[in-house]
């Protein structure tokens, strides 16, 4: 039988994108259409190389041909992506920017945004990562990089950082430029420069996402960090103790001022169970249950996930190889990887609001 190119259009209009709410052929997703006889080939462009509807999506394709036009036919799917991005994040080439926070500090929000930066990575997406923590940097010692210093180049007379690039990411910490066994003793506005730099001053590249790991609390690194460049939108990360979702919740009020109005990607509860090695199958709630979750849903914004309390956890940062690197940990890294996939999720569905909004009001 002979296949048209509009047969497979109008096949493939009825697969819907789960998150958009809206078919492949209207958004554009489907792309390089090639028949031979019976063979037929095409790609989908996904909004991001971490789609976990990834396999959901090419199921329904090959479904939709095999039902609307036919059985026979050989169908090659090639599932690729286009990272989206709603506006400029005032980075060059960097289309989202992602702000990891929490209310307080020793609820692991280093370890979640290392993890989440190379969980993206480990999709396909090209990632870059922030560490600005001026008074507490650990990605030095998380990435196994203590004691390294950055290159600097000169390019059209201004000096250009190059970051490190390590694990299929590229890398840039205040602790590089900053002794580890001293305090940072800085004002206000030095802090705002230093910050500044490490976006303006640094060679990133072409980037799918920048990942920002912000300090505890609420103060002037947020504030210049949010009011200089478009954040794309802000994870926080609490532990399931009361007094952390309380001080998670004033973390999440910051963003949505007025003056701020970043968008919340979602909450990641950290350290939510504990699962001893030996017995996999249990899990403990010793700080209490549920309440990320909660939190979540009395806000309305997306929960990201339960990270489990294990020691190996906090072992492979203080190695300098990330968890969600390691093959042994299945458990630990399921839990990033879903992670990763969700925060990517919301930040697809997040822009195609925004610019279809754009679209309407223009």
């Amino acid at each position: 039988m002979m296949i048209t190119k509009e047969q497979v259009l109008q096949a493939l209009s009825n697969v819907e994108e789960p998150d958009l709410k809206k078919d492949l052929v209207t958004l554009n997703m489907i792309q390089d259409i090639h028949i031979d006889g019976n063979k037929l080939s095409f790609s989908v462009i996904l909004t991001t190389p971490a789609c976990p509807l990834k396999a959901l999506i090419e199921n329904a394709c090959r479904n939709a041909i095999g039902y609307f036009i036919s059985k026979e036919i050989e169908v090659t799917v090639n599932m690729t992506s286009r990272v989206t991005s709603q506006k400029n994040t005032g980075v060059p080439d960097v289309k989202n920017i992602i702000a990891v926070a929490s209310g307080k500090g020793g609820v692991g929000k280093s370890t979640v945004a290392v993890n989440l930066a190379l969980g993206l990575a480990k999709s396909g997406a090209k990632v870059g990562l922030i560490d600005a923590d001026i008074y507490g940097p650990s990605i030095p010692i998380m990435f196994g990089l203590e004691g390294v210093r950055p290159k600097s180049t000169q390019v059209d007379g201004k000096t250009r950082i190059e970051p490190i690039f390590k694990y299929g990411i590229k890398v840039l910490s205040i602790g590089f430029f900053t002794d580890p066994n001293q305090p940072v003793p800085w004002r206000g506005p030095m802090i705002s420069t230093a910050v500044k730099q490490l976006f303006n001053d640094a060679d990133w590249g072409e980037l799918d996402y920048l990942v920002v790991d912000l300090p505890p609390g609420t103060g002037d690194i947020h504030i210049t960090v949010t009011q200089s460049f478009p954040v794309t939108g802000a994870v926080i990360v609490t532990t399931p103790q009361k007094v952390a979702l309380a001080d998670a919740r004033k973390g999440i009020g910051m963003f949505l001022m007025d003056s701020i109005n970043v968008p919340l990607l979602g909450i990641v509860e950290n350290m939510s169970y504990f699962t001893p090695a030996e017995l996999p199958e249990n899990k403990y709630y010793i700080f209490g249950q549920g309440g990320g979750k909660k939190l979540a849903e009395q806000l309305e914004v997306p929960f990201l996930g339960e990270i489990p309390l294990i020691k190996s956890i906090s072992d492979s940062g203080d190695s300098g190889m990330p968890i969600v690197l390691t093959e042994e940990h299945g458990l630990m890294v399921t839990a990033f990887t879903e992670m990763a996939n969700r925060v990517a999720q919301q930040i697809s569905i997040n822009n195609a609001a925004v610019l279809e909004k754009n679209i309407i009001n223009n």
